[in-house]
């Protein structure tokens, strides 16, 4: 039997979860298609990196330092506020109410994202890139976020978690939003290869794997594209405490990484590589020093009513997130633009850059913003769409909408905080209206008497009325969010917490038929 016969349909849908890294090789190439490294850390925050926070002592100098040899864009979004949505976003250069991902996926569930979605690796493949099956040649990491899964050694988390149950007729429970009755697994294409996985050593193995796949590509001859999606920072993994708290040491950790896969990516002559580093949504409020900082978008309209303004939310807090781009042979350097742009925005330019042309069929919310990259022009969005992710109304309703600097609010709600209290849910109409440029921290929302409110609710209007039609009229996808028990990726059901040692786990690979 199988490790994980639940694979064959769900592990392109596991991009969605939170936490590995993922390849997509390359077939064939031409010399001067670039090759391409996307970094997405997990629940970071905007003031998380200290080159977007003057005056304070900084976690990421590699970063800091990247950012003044390449592009810092300061106003950079994700697509959606929590990790499931956001990330179908960035393969697949769609919202959520386009691509059928609008809410989360669970360690149980059948389905991901729908297999009918026209993905980032489909388009590269056309350009003669090489792509597998379903999406992808090569995967490796943890198919969860690291707190989704009980492991030996659990990293730091807000309430404490405790290590997966040792004896298998150990009955499995759930503590305080901790998972003891599945363990962590750490896979290798459709494989699992350690079960529960050790936290400590994950971030030198992804190294180690993201290296030995660009250094294989470049022998054969072939750009690469490969997207790592850190493990990083949603809850600080069993790095030891560190000066002068465990996230800061979580942030420094993911600083080195980033800088040690960069050093390999233009190592070898890979001079034309650029090196995209983003998050896929805002900090998560509920664990309190164990999340990041959103810097100065506090969201303080939403905080005075109750409940965080960041992770789940449309506050700025929930979806600006920080972005940097490191392309030495193609952007200007030490260049800080307010561009608006969004996660969404990867698909179509890398495709373009690729010289691989969108498919047909569908329509896309990014845009191909490769003249911004290349200091060609200052154009980014003039209006860009926030869904609901899981603070207030229906998951992937458009709840905001910002056009240039003015944003509306038709639904506003707080999720958990740190203290433990939800903002209420409530809607707007006509909608709350902020004016980000004098007003980042979203505190006093415009008078609707007022002639600056009255001259951009019409905007406003029409930016939803088009959306609703515009999605009316495209091909648009459901996801399937049912679940099951026998979904979850388990190498042993026989053992409470799915344990396999090596030793188990090679002599089952020895014995399983070709």
């Amino acid at each position: 039997m199988p490790l994980a016969p639940v694979l064959a349909k769900p592990l392109l849908g596991m991009i969605l979860f939170c936490c590995f890294l993922r390849v997509w090789v390359p077939d064939s190439s031409r010399a001067e298609k670039p090759n391409f490294v996307v970094i997405l850390a997990d629940d970071v925050g905007w003031g998380d990196l200290g080159a977007n926070v003057a005056g304070s002592t900084s976690d990421t100098p590699n970063l800091d330092r990247m950012a003044s040899e390449g592009m810092r864009f300061v106003d950079f979004h994700a697509a959606a506020s929590a990790c499931s949505p956001s990330r179908a976003s960035l393969l697949t250069g769609r919202l959520g109410i386009r691509n059928g991902v609008t809410h989360n996926f669970a360690v149980t569930s059948v389905g991901g994202l729908p297999l009918n979605e026209t993905t980032l690796a489909d388009v590269l493949k056309q350009a003669g890139y090489r792509t597998g099956l379903i999406g992808f040649d090569y995967f490796y990491g943890i198919p969860y976020s690291n707190d989704m899964g009980c492991t030996d050694h659990p990293g730091y988390d807000l309430p404490p978690c405790p290590p997966c149950p040792m004896p298998p007729e150990t009955r499995g429970s759930r503590r305080g939003g901790c998972f003891t009755d599945l363990a962590l697994p750490l896979m290798e294409n459709s494989a699992i290869v350690e079960q529960p996985v050790t936290l400590s050593s994950l971030p030198a193995t992804y190294v180690r794997k993201a290296t030995d796949f660009m250094n294989e590509a470049t022998g054969l001859g072939q750009p690469f594209f490969l997207y790592v999606a850190l493990a990083h920072m949603h809850v600080p993994l069993s790095a030891g405490p560190g000066p002068p708290t465990p996230y800061s040491a979580g942030l420094r950790q993911m600083d080195l990484m980033v800088e040690q896969i960069r050093a390999e990516a233009f190592s070898a002559g890979r001079t034309n590589t650029l090196l995209w580093f983003t998050g896929d949504n805002g900090p998560w409020a509920q664990k309190c020093d164990l999340a990041g900082s959103v810097g100065p978008f506090v969201g303080a309209w939403q905080t005075r009513q109750g409940g965080s303004s960041a992770k789940q939310t449309t506050w700025e807090g929930g979806h600006r997130v920080p972005a940097v781009v490191y392309w030495p042979e193609s952007t200007p350097r030490n260049v800080t633009s307010a561009a608006l742009l969004s996660l969404l925005d990867v698909f179509p330019t890398l495709a373009s850059l690729a010289d691989a042309a969108l498919p047909t069929g569908r329509r896309f919310d990014g845009k191909d913003v490769s003249d911004v990259l290349r200091g060609r022009s200052r154009a980014g969005h003039r209006i860009l769409y926030h869904p609901n992710s899981g603070a207030a109304g229906s998951f992937g309703q458009i709840a905001a909408v910002r056009v240039d600097r003015h944003k509306g609010f038709y639904t506003t709600g707080g999720a958990l905080s740190c203290g433990g209290r939800l903002g209420p849910e409530r809607h707007h109409d006509p909608p709350l209206v902020f004016n980000l440029q004098r007003d980042p921290q979203e505190a006093d929302a415009l008078d609707p008497r007022s002639e600056e409110y009255l001259a951009v609710l019409p905007e406003l209007t029409k930016a939803i009325e088009s959306l609703s039609a515009d999605v009316l009229a495209d091909n648009v996808s459901v996801a399937d969010y049912s679940r099951q028990s026998s979904a979850a990726l388990c190498c042993d059901p026989a053992h409470v917490a799915c344990r396999c040692s090596q030793l188990q786990l090679h002599n089952h690979n020895a014995s399983s038929p070709n």
